[in-house]
């Protein structure tokens, strides 16, 4: 029987599709669902992880992006990184499966990520209206994803992909380590102004609730009466809450916190007004909290009308009102690369050093790409951290600040 000659150019072609079929079924199994997370085969002992009076605390951190933000991302996660905590990264509708993928990837590729197993990618995307209520509800849905991934943590943290960090890790849980761990770090005020009330009392819907693409909320004419069955409080979205009060608005056992979820749903901007609203009329959260998200904000406007700008010049003022964070920063702002350098001692691409990395020298000057991947490729004590001097005095300022609302009755109604 003749055989007909194939050309060569086929068999490529048909080679090229199967990798890329095979890829596809590859790429597609880190995202089955919304709890999907990938770790490493070679995960480092959870026993190692030491809690409890005089240990550091864990801190849970959600990074929220966009379309394009999945470098952003992975650079504030290395910036941010000890294998104590742990990492819930996420992108919206915006981005794409491709660039969901490569994050996944990018992850599953760091030797230590693998190796203490503490960094998870959220699954199959959905729309998320930072205007609308289903900002608030992905926020919650990330603290119930960190609570079912591990109960260890002490506190929620949010960052979205323009934040980056002041200090570094073991300075801030050198910190946090002589804290209550039921503080909540919350900016509010119950003092709204006329135009804020009337903000609160327009009734709007969010179509990201629904539909699977980002859509714009809708007004309604109609306002509604200010309520009575609970006080509404406002301030800043960006917070650091505790694991019992996360706990709490997940479940809601007293249904407080559903009961606010409810309400909230038709109001726009509820991350500036949800969460402090339950502290506040929480009998049982009321006294825990602390008048400061320790954020700082670029370009927003001081008391005496001038705006913010964050340089080295300034760092240390800006350290001493609390700033553990500050944003928005543009990606690739030359002022990040001289945190990491003269802050952070992060090199290009590399995890910032600490107690638990056991890298024999942090030198800056190291050019070599296989340099770099050598640091902090083995590990030292997780349980102990080594703070600077800012971890130093920000220790004092947060025990000063949690010393002073200790003494309050009612730190919500002061």
């Amino acid at each position: 029987m003749k055989i007909p000659k194939v050309p060569s150019w086929v068999f490529g072609y048909c080679l090229w599709i199967v990798v890329f079929v095979i890829s596809i079924v590859f790429l597609r199994s880190y995202f089955q669902d919304s709890n999907s997370v990938q770790r490493g085969k070679f995960q480092f002992s959870t026993k190692a992880l030491s809690k409890g009076s005089g240990y550091p605390p864990v801190l849970a951190y959600w990074i929220l992006g966009s379309n394009g933000d999945g470098k952003r991302i992975l650079r504030l996660l290395k910036a941010i990184y000890h294998p104590r905590n742990q990492y819930l990264l996420q992108l919206d509708d915006s981005s794409s499966e491709i660039e969901r993928g490569q994050l996944a990837l990018s992850v599953q590729s760091e030797k230590v990520f693998q190796a203490f197993g503490n960094v998870d990618v959220v699954g199959t995307s959905y729309a998320i209206n930072p205007m609308g209520s289903s900002a608030l509800a992905a926020t919650l849905h990330a603290a119930a994803l960190l609570l079912k991934i591990s109960t260890d943590w002490d506190w929620f943290i949010t960052l979205s992909a323009s934040d980056y960090p002041l200090m570094t890790q073991d300075d801030l849980l050198h910190a946090f380590t002589f804290l209550p761990r039921d503080l909540n770090f919350i900016s509010y005020t119950s003092n709204t102004s006329w135009n804020e009330q009337q903000k609160i009392s327009r009734i709007v819907v969010d179509p990201s609730l629904y539909y699977q693409k980002n859509t714009p909320i809708m007004f309604a004419v109609e306002t509604r009466a200010t309520p009575d069955a609970f006080k509404i409080f406002g301030g800043s979205p960006w917070v650091i809450l505790s694991r019992a009060f996360m706990d709490y608005c997940v479940k809601g056992w007293d249904n407080l916190p559903r009961k606010l979820l409810m309400y909230f749903s038709n109001v726009a901007f509820p991350l500036e007004s949800y969460f402090h609203s339950v502290l506040c009329n929480s009998p049982e959260f009321q006294n825990t909290t602390v008048n400061n998200d320790l954020r700082y904000i670029i370009g927003d406007t001081s008391p005496n009308g001038e705006p913010h700008v964050l340089n080295m010049s300034h760092y240390n003022n800006v350290l001493a009102t609390g700033a553990v964070f500050a944003r928005p920063f543009q990606e690739g702002d030359l002022l990040l690369h001289n945190i990491d350098e003269n802050v952070l001692n992060r090199l290009p691409d590399g995890v910032v050093p600490g107690n638990w990395c056991s890298s024999s020298r942090m030198n800056k000057t190291i050019e070599s790409s296989k340099a770099q991947n050598d640091l902090c490729s083995t590990w030292g004590n997780i349980n102990a951290v080594k703070p600077g001097s800012y971890g130093i005095k920000f220790r004092v300022f947060l025990s000063k600040l949690a010393a002073e609302g200790r003494l309050r009755t009612s730190q919500c109604h002061q």
